[in-house]
């Protein structure tokens, strides 16, 4: 048996959990490169500074990586209780997520994004990674709404538990759950 969207979506979302995780760490890394400087270092004539985009990065990784890892769960596990079990939440959440990483990848590309001149110092090669993880997740989002989208419109889910996993009734109404219902394949 061929694994079905709610498996290609939890793995997506597991995966964007660790494709933010990765962001937040290369983040984290520039900012304390940044924020202790030595007085020595040639950039920014070694004064201490940050970057507000990777400050803007750092947040949307953190807040991604709670989205993926809560999302993930609730379609795991069929849940079908709270504020974002419904497709409804699903895209309001995503649409958010998706304009945040858009901002951020789009800037930080503005502002590195041909740094091949200096790859052979450390900081440059972090920020290239960090331009490209942010990229990375932000796509992953984009497969991730066109999923749930082209599902939603052929089944008429809009308000349907996200889990995409539903039972029929013996006259072949949609049910959440129920003693005598089945499932249609």
């Amino acid at each position: 048996m061929s694994p079905s969207l709610y498996t290609y979506r939890v793995i997506l979302y597991t995966f964007l959990a660790i494709v933010s995780c990765v962001l937040f760490g290369l983040c984290a890394a520039r900012l304390y490169y940044t924020t202790h400087l030595s007085k020595h270092d040639p950039l920014n004539h070694g004064i201490p500074f940050h970057d507000p985009i990777v400050a803007e990065l750092i947040v949307t990784a953190f807040l991604t990586l709670l989205w993926g890892s809560s999302m993930s769960c609730i379609i795991g596990s069929r849940s079908e209780r709270g504020l974002i079990s419904r497709f409804r939440g699903e895209f309001i959440g995503l649409f958010i997520l998706w304009l945040m990483w858009l901002v951020g990848a789009a800037y930080s590309s503005h502002l590195w994004g041909n740094l091949k001149s200096c790859w052979s110092y450390k900081a440059c090669r972090i920020l290239t990674a960090l331009v490209a993880f942010s990229w990375i997740g932000w796509i992953v989002l984009t497969l991730l709404a066109i999923m749930s989208i082209c599902f939603v419109w052929a089944n008429e889910a809009f308000q349907e538990p996200l889990h995409g996993r539903y039972w029929f009734d013996s006259e072949g109404r949609r049910i959440s759950r129920g003693p005598e219902m089945t499932q249609r394949a």
